[in-house]
Protein backbone atom coordinates (compact mmCIF):
# COMPACT_ATOMS: atom_id res chain seq x y z
CA UNK A 1 0.00 0.00 0.00
CA UNK A 2 1.33 3.42 -0.95
CA UNK A 3 1.34 6.06 1.76
CA UNK A 4 -0.55 9.31 1.19
CA UNK A 5 1.89 12.15 0.74
CA UNK A 6 0.93 15.55 2.09
CA UNK A 7 2.76 18.84 2.26
CA UNK A 8 4.35 19.10 5.69
CA UNK A 9 4.97 22.38 7.50
CA UNK A 10 8.27 23.44 8.98
CA UNK A 11 7.55 22.00 12.44
CA UNK A 12 6.58 18.60 11.06
CA UNK A 13 9.69 18.43 8.91
CA UNK A 14 11.86 19.26 11.90
CA UNK A 15 10.13 16.68 14.07
CA UNK A 16 10.37 13.93 11.47
CA UNK A 17 14.04 14.40 10.80
CA UNK A 18 14.68 15.12 14.46
CA UNK A 19 13.51 11.59 15.33
CA UNK A 20 16.05 10.01 12.99
CA UNK A 21 19.42 8.64 14.01
CA UNK A 22 21.55 11.62 15.00
CA UNK A 23 24.87 10.04 15.84
CA UNK A 24 27.64 12.45 16.67
CA UNK A 25 30.85 12.12 14.70
CA UNK A 26 33.66 10.13 16.22
CA UNK A 27 35.34 12.14 18.95
CA UNK A 28 38.54 12.10 16.91
CA UNK A 29 36.84 13.82 13.93
CA UNK A 30 37.83 17.45 13.25
CA UNK A 31 35.48 20.10 14.57
CA UNK A 32 35.32 21.68 11.10
CA UNK A 33 35.97 19.53 8.04
CA UNK A 34 38.23 21.13 5.45
CA UNK A 35 38.14 18.64 2.64
CA UNK A 36 39.31 17.87 -0.87
CA UNK A 37 37.84 15.47 -3.40
CA UNK A 38 40.97 13.73 -4.67
CA UNK A 39 39.29 10.98 -6.67
CA UNK A 40 41.30 11.77 -9.83
CA UNK A 41 44.68 11.96 -8.11
CA UNK A 42 45.81 8.38 -8.91
CA UNK A 43 45.14 8.94 -12.62
CA UNK A 44 47.01 12.25 -12.55
CA UNK A 45 49.94 10.60 -10.82
CA UNK A 46 49.98 7.91 -13.51
CA UNK A 47 50.38 10.80 -15.97
CA UNK A 48 53.35 12.15 -14.00
CA UNK A 49 51.65 15.18 -12.47
CA UNK A 50 54.02 17.02 -10.11
CA UNK A 51 52.93 19.17 -7.15
CA UNK A 52 54.83 21.52 -4.85
CA UNK A 53 54.56 24.31 -2.31
CA UNK A 54 57.03 26.49 -0.44
CA UNK A 55 58.33 23.40 1.35
CA UNK A 56 59.17 21.60 -1.87
CA UNK A 57 57.77 18.81 -4.05
CA UNK A 58 55.35 16.30 -2.53
CA UNK A 59 52.21 14.43 -3.43
CA UNK A 60 49.09 16.59 -3.60
CA UNK A 61 47.39 14.97 -0.61
CA UNK A 62 50.38 15.69 1.62
CA UNK A 63 50.57 19.31 0.44
CA UNK A 64 46.89 19.88 1.09
CA UNK A 65 47.21 18.30 4.52
CA UNK A 66 50.07 20.55 5.57
CA UNK A 67 48.04 23.56 4.45
CA UNK A 68 45.21 22.69 6.80
CA UNK A 69 43.06 20.14 4.94
CA UNK A 70 41.87 17.39 7.27
CA UNK A 71 39.48 15.32 5.13
CA UNK A 72 39.58 13.45 1.82
CA UNK A 73 36.49 12.71 -0.28
CA UNK A 74 36.60 9.78 -2.69
CA UNK A 75 33.96 8.73 -5.20
CA UNK A 76 33.29 5.12 -6.08
CA UNK A 77 31.85 3.79 -9.33
CA UNK A 78 30.43 0.29 -9.58
CA UNK A 79 32.25 -1.07 -12.67
CA UNK A 80 34.22 1.73 -14.36
CA UNK A 81 35.78 1.20 -17.78
CA UNK A 82 39.19 2.36 -16.58
CA UNK A 83 40.94 1.14 -13.42
CA UNK A 84 40.10 4.26 -11.41
CA UNK A 85 37.36 5.04 -8.88
CA UNK A 86 36.76 1.35 -8.24
CA UNK A 87 36.90 -0.37 -4.86
CA UNK A 88 40.57 -1.28 -5.12
CA UNK A 89 41.52 2.28 -5.98
CA UNK A 90 39.37 3.80 -3.25
CA UNK A 91 40.81 1.37 -0.70
CA UNK A 92 44.37 2.35 -1.66
CA UNK A 93 43.57 6.08 -1.41
CA UNK A 94 41.82 5.55 1.92
CA UNK A 95 45.05 4.06 3.28
CA UNK A 96 46.98 7.12 2.12
CA UNK A 97 44.51 9.43 3.85
CA UNK A 98 44.61 7.33 7.00
CA UNK A 99 48.42 7.47 7.08
CA UNK A 100 48.12 11.27 7.30
CA UNK A 101 45.45 11.04 9.99
CA UNK A 102 42.78 12.49 7.69
CA UNK A 103 39.02 12.09 7.92
CA UNK A 104 37.50 10.01 5.06
CA UNK A 105 34.24 10.80 3.21
CA UNK A 106 33.06 8.07 0.82
CA UNK A 107 30.88 9.16 -2.13
CA UNK A 108 28.72 6.42 -3.72
CA UNK A 109 27.67 7.32 -7.26
CA UNK A 110 25.68 4.09 -7.78
CA UNK A 111 26.70 4.13 -11.41
CA UNK A 112 29.52 2.93 -13.65
CA UNK A 113 30.32 6.57 -14.47
CA UNK A 114 29.42 10.09 -13.37
CA UNK A 115 26.13 10.48 -11.50
CA UNK A 116 24.88 14.07 -11.27
CA UNK A 117 21.70 16.10 -11.96
CA UNK A 118 21.97 15.44 -15.70
CA UNK A 119 22.42 11.66 -15.41
CA UNK A 120 21.84 9.03 -12.77
CA UNK A 121 22.28 5.84 -14.79
CA UNK A 122 22.31 2.59 -12.86
CA UNK A 123 25.27 0.20 -13.23
CA UNK A 124 25.05 -2.03 -16.30
CA UNK A 125 25.09 -5.08 -14.02
CA UNK A 126 21.76 -3.94 -12.54
CA UNK A 127 19.99 -2.94 -15.78
CA UNK A 128 17.67 -5.94 -15.98
CA UNK A 129 16.77 -6.19 -12.29
CA UNK A 130 13.24 -5.65 -11.07
CA UNK A 131 12.80 -3.12 -8.29
CA UNK A 132 12.94 -5.56 -5.40
CA UNK A 133 16.19 -7.06 -6.67
CA UNK A 134 17.58 -3.57 -7.31
CA UNK A 135 16.93 -2.64 -3.68
CA UNK A 136 18.67 -5.84 -2.56
CA UNK A 137 21.62 -5.09 -4.84
CA UNK A 138 22.01 -1.57 -3.46
CA UNK A 139 22.10 -3.00 0.04
CA UNK A 140 24.51 -5.84 -0.75
CA UNK A 141 26.89 -3.69 -2.80
CA UNK A 142 26.96 -0.87 -0.25
CA UNK A 143 27.58 -3.30 2.57
CA UNK A 144 30.36 -5.09 0.66
CA UNK A 145 32.20 -1.85 -0.14
CA UNK A 146 31.98 -0.48 3.37
CA UNK A 147 32.87 -3.83 4.91
CA UNK A 148 36.00 -4.06 2.74
CA UNK A 149 37.11 -0.60 3.82
CA UNK A 150 36.31 -1.36 7.44
CA UNK A 151 38.21 -4.63 7.22
CA UNK A 152 41.42 -2.94 6.11
CA UNK A 153 41.22 -0.51 9.01
CA UNK A 154 39.94 2.52 7.06
CA UNK A 155 36.19 2.70 7.67
CA UNK A 156 34.66 5.84 6.18
CA UNK A 157 33.96 8.52 8.76
CA UNK A 158 31.11 9.78 6.60
CA UNK A 159 29.23 8.28 3.65
CA UNK A 160 27.05 9.96 1.05
CA UNK A 161 24.56 7.55 -0.50
CA UNK A 162 24.26 9.06 -3.96
CA UNK A 163 25.86 12.03 -5.66
CA UNK A 164 23.87 15.22 -6.34
CA UNK A 165 20.58 13.31 -6.32
CA UNK A 166 18.17 16.20 -6.96
CA UNK A 167 16.59 14.17 -9.82
CA UNK A 168 16.77 10.95 -7.81
CA UNK A 169 19.12 8.04 -8.47
CA UNK A 170 19.32 4.73 -10.30
CA UNK A 171 17.12 5.88 -13.16
CA UNK A 172 14.37 5.18 -13.96
CA UNK A 173 13.47 3.29 -10.78
CA UNK A 174 14.45 6.04 -8.36
CA UNK A 175 13.96 9.04 -10.64
CA UNK A 176 11.90 11.93 -9.20
CA UNK A 177 12.20 14.85 -11.64
CA UNK A 178 9.91 15.98 -14.46
CA UNK A 179 7.25 13.39 -15.30
CA UNK A 180 8.76 11.14 -12.62
CA UNK A 181 7.86 13.59 -9.83
CA UNK A 182 5.16 11.32 -8.40
CA UNK A 183 4.43 9.89 -4.96
CA UNK A 184 5.29 6.39 -6.18
CA UNK A 185 8.69 7.46 -7.51
CA UNK A 186 9.53 9.33 -4.30
CA UNK A 187 8.59 6.19 -2.37
CA UNK A 188 11.01 4.25 -4.57
CA UNK A 189 13.81 6.73 -3.93
CA UNK A 190 13.20 6.57 -0.19
CA UNK A 191 13.35 2.77 -0.29
CA UNK A 192 16.62 2.82 -2.23
CA UNK A 193 18.14 5.29 0.23
CA UNK A 194 16.98 3.14 3.15
CA UNK A 195 18.67 0.10 1.58
CA UNK A 196 21.88 2.08 1.09
CA UNK A 197 21.75 3.33 4.68
CA UNK A 198 21.29 -0.19 6.04
CA UNK A 199 24.16 -1.40 3.85
CA UNK A 200 26.46 1.28 5.26
CA UNK A 201 25.76 0.48 8.88
CA UNK A 202 25.68 -3.30 8.46
CA UNK A 203 29.11 -3.09 6.85
CA UNK A 204 30.73 -1.30 9.79
CA UNK A 205 32.16 -2.78 12.94
CA UNK A 206 31.42 0.51 14.74
CA UNK A 207 28.46 2.13 12.98
CA UNK A 208 28.07 4.85 15.61
CA UNK A 209 31.34 6.43 14.44
CA UNK A 210 30.11 7.05 10.87
CA UNK A 211 27.65 9.70 9.74
CA UNK A 212 25.39 9.60 6.69
CA UNK A 213 25.01 12.44 4.17
CA UNK A 214 22.38 13.03 1.49
CA UNK A 215 23.81 15.24 -1.24
CA UNK A 216 21.86 17.86 -3.23
CA UNK A 217 23.42 19.95 -5.96
CA UNK A 218 21.91 23.45 -5.90
CA UNK A 219 23.10 25.07 -2.69
CA UNK A 220 21.80 28.50 -3.68
CA UNK A 221 18.15 27.61 -4.30
CA UNK A 222 16.14 27.31 -1.11
CA UNK A 223 12.84 26.45 -2.78
CA UNK A 224 14.05 23.35 -4.57
CA UNK A 225 16.14 22.28 -1.58
CA UNK A 226 13.02 22.44 0.58
CA UNK A 227 10.97 20.45 -1.92
CA UNK A 228 13.60 17.72 -2.00
CA UNK A 229 14.25 17.42 1.73
CA UNK A 230 10.55 17.83 2.59
CA UNK A 231 9.82 14.88 0.29
CA UNK A 232 12.38 12.79 2.20
CA UNK A 233 11.13 14.02 5.58
CA UNK A 234 7.55 12.91 5.01
CA UNK A 235 8.95 9.44 4.20
CA UNK A 236 11.02 9.47 7.39
CA UNK A 237 14.29 9.04 5.50
CA UNK A 238 17.07 8.85 8.08
CA UNK A 239 20.42 10.58 7.65
CA UNK A 240 22.67 12.92 9.59
CA UNK A 241 24.08 15.63 7.32
CA UNK A 242 22.80 17.76 4.44
CA UNK A 243 25.44 17.99 1.72
CA UNK A 244 25.23 20.76 -0.88
CA UNK A 245 27.19 21.68 -3.97
CA UNK A 246 27.75 25.37 -4.62
CA UNK A 247 29.35 26.77 -7.76
CA UNK A 248 28.42 30.34 -8.78
CA UNK A 249 28.56 29.20 -12.41
CA UNK A 250 25.44 27.11 -11.83
CA UNK A 251 24.06 27.93 -8.38
CA UNK A 252 23.92 31.70 -7.95
CA UNK A 253 25.31 34.10 -5.39
CA UNK A 254 26.95 33.64 -2.03
CA UNK A 255 24.18 35.54 -0.25
CA UNK A 256 21.65 33.00 -1.55
CA UNK A 257 23.82 30.18 -0.24
CA UNK A 258 24.11 31.89 3.14
CA UNK A 259 20.35 32.26 3.51
CA UNK A 260 19.74 28.69 2.37
CA UNK A 261 22.22 27.18 4.85
CA UNK A 262 20.60 29.04 7.73
CA UNK A 263 17.12 27.93 6.71
CA UNK A 264 17.89 24.26 6.04
CA UNK A 265 19.77 23.65 9.27
CA UNK A 266 16.93 25.13 11.32
CA UNK A 267 14.12 23.60 9.27
CA UNK A 268 15.46 20.03 9.37
CA UNK A 269 17.58 20.06 12.53
CA UNK A 270 20.63 18.89 10.55
CA UNK A 271 24.27 19.85 10.17
CA UNK A 272 25.26 21.03 6.71
CA UNK A 273 28.40 20.75 4.60
CA UNK A 274 29.18 22.51 1.33
CA UNK A 275 30.63 19.35 -0.10
CA UNK A 276 31.58 20.68 -3.54
CA UNK A 277 33.05 24.09 -4.36
CA UNK A 278 35.56 25.57 -6.80
CA UNK A 279 36.55 28.87 -8.42
CA UNK A 280 39.05 29.81 -11.17
CA UNK A 281 42.37 31.61 -10.68
CA UNK A 282 42.64 32.42 -14.40
CA UNK A 283 40.64 32.16 -17.60
CA UNK A 284 43.69 30.87 -19.48
CA UNK A 285 44.50 27.39 -20.78
CA UNK A 286 47.45 25.06 -20.36
CA UNK A 287 46.39 22.30 -22.76
CA UNK A 288 44.30 21.74 -25.88
CA UNK A 289 40.99 21.24 -24.11
CA UNK A 290 38.55 24.02 -23.35
CA UNK A 291 37.82 24.72 -19.70
CA UNK A 292 34.51 24.41 -17.87
CA UNK A 293 35.20 27.81 -16.28
CA UNK A 294 35.69 29.85 -19.43
CA UNK A 295 33.13 32.64 -19.74
CA UNK A 296 32.59 35.91 -17.83
CA UNK A 297 29.11 34.77 -16.83
CA UNK A 298 30.65 31.82 -14.98
CA UNK A 299 32.05 34.19 -12.36
CA UNK A 300 30.67 35.65 -9.16
CA UNK A 301 30.32 39.44 -9.11
CA UNK A 302 33.18 41.00 -7.16
CA UNK A 303 35.65 38.12 -7.54
CA UNK A 304 37.99 38.31 -10.49
CA UNK A 305 39.47 35.13 -12.02
CA UNK A 306 42.92 35.87 -10.62
CA UNK A 307 45.10 34.38 -7.93
CA UNK A 308 43.98 37.08 -5.49
CA UNK A 309 40.35 36.86 -6.60
CA UNK A 310 40.23 33.09 -6.10
CA UNK A 311 41.70 33.41 -2.61
CA UNK A 312 39.26 36.17 -1.66
CA UNK A 313 36.31 34.13 -2.92
CA UNK A 314 37.21 31.18 -0.70
CA UNK A 315 37.91 33.35 2.31
CA UNK A 316 34.34 34.65 1.92
CA UNK A 317 32.82 31.24 1.27
CA UNK A 318 34.44 29.73 4.34
CA UNK A 319 33.21 32.59 6.53
CA UNK A 320 29.65 31.86 5.36
CA UNK A 321 29.83 28.16 6.22
CA UNK A 322 31.49 28.81 9.58
CA UNK A 323 28.85 31.40 10.48
CA UNK A 324 25.81 29.13 9.99
CA UNK A 325 23.66 29.59 13.12
CA UNK A 326 24.22 27.23 16.06
CA UNK A 327 27.52 26.03 14.57
CA UNK A 328 25.65 23.71 12.19
CA UNK A 329 27.94 24.47 9.25
CA UNK A 330 30.51 21.74 9.83
CA UNK A 331 32.54 21.50 6.64
CA UNK A 332 33.69 22.75 3.26
CA UNK A 333 35.13 20.59 0.46
CA UNK A 334 36.97 21.57 -2.72
CA UNK A 335 36.04 19.52 -5.75
CA UNK A 336 39.23 18.17 -7.35
CA UNK A 337 41.78 20.83 -6.32
CA UNK A 338 44.57 18.86 -8.04
CA UNK A 339 42.83 18.17 -11.38
CA UNK A 340 45.54 19.86 -13.40
CA UNK A 341 46.69 18.99 -16.91
CA UNK A 342 49.62 16.58 -17.09
CA UNK A 343 51.57 14.50 -19.60
CA UNK A 344 49.04 13.26 -22.17
CA UNK A 345 46.23 14.29 -19.84
CA UNK A 346 44.02 17.26 -20.70
CA UNK A 347 41.90 18.69 -17.92
CA UNK A 348 38.85 20.93 -18.37
CA UNK A 349 39.27 21.91 -14.71
CA UNK A 350 42.89 23.07 -14.85
CA UNK A 351 42.13 26.77 -14.28
CA UNK A 352 39.96 26.09 -11.23
CA UNK A 353 42.39 24.08 -9.11
CA UNK A 354 44.31 24.96 -5.97
CA UNK A 355 47.56 24.36 -7.88
CA UNK A 356 48.68 26.54 -10.78
CA UNK A 357 49.67 25.30 -14.24
CA UNK A 358 53.10 24.32 -12.89
CA UNK A 359 51.58 22.35 -10.01
CA UNK A 360 52.51 24.97 -7.39
CA UNK A 361 50.12 25.51 -4.48
CA UNK A 362 48.09 28.71 -4.75
CA UNK A 363 47.22 31.13 -1.92
CA UNK A 364 43.58 30.02 -2.23
CA UNK A 365 44.63 26.75 -0.63
CA UNK A 366 45.23 28.61 2.63
CA UNK A 367 42.11 30.73 2.17
CA UNK A 368 40.00 27.59 1.79
CA UNK A 369 41.48 26.23 5.01
CA UNK A 370 40.79 29.44 6.92
CA UNK A 371 44.44 30.52 7.04
CA UNK A 372 44.45 33.41 4.58
CA UNK A 373 43.80 37.14 4.75
CA UNK A 374 44.97 39.78 2.26
CA UNK A 375 47.24 41.15 4.97
CA UNK A 376 49.23 37.98 5.64
CA UNK A 377 49.73 36.74 2.09
CA UNK A 378 51.99 38.28 -0.50
CA UNK A 379 50.24 38.13 -3.87
CA UNK A 380 51.98 40.18 -6.52
CA UNK A 381 50.34 41.78 -9.50
CA UNK A 382 52.79 39.86 -11.68
CA UNK A 383 51.44 36.57 -10.32
CA UNK A 384 47.91 37.68 -11.15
Amino acid sequence: MKRIVILIPLLAATLLFGCARTSAPDSSAPEFLTGADLSSLPQLEDHHAVFSDDQGTADAMTILHRHGFNSVRLKIWHTPEQPYNDLAGVAAMAKRADALGMHFLLDFHYSDWWADPQKQYKPAAWDSLDFAKLVDSVYAYTRAVVSTLDGQGTPPDMVQTGNEIRPGMLWPDGRVDGDYDTAEQWDNLAELLAAARKGVYDGLSNPDATRLMIHFDNGGNNAICRKFYDSLAVRETEFDVIGLSFYPKWHGRLDSLEANLADLTQRYNKDVIVVEAAYPFTMGWNDDQGNIWGMPEDLHEGYEPTIAGQAAYFAGLRRIVESVPNHRGIGLYYWEPALTSADAYNSPWENACLFDFDGVALPAMDAFAGRWTPENQRITSEAD
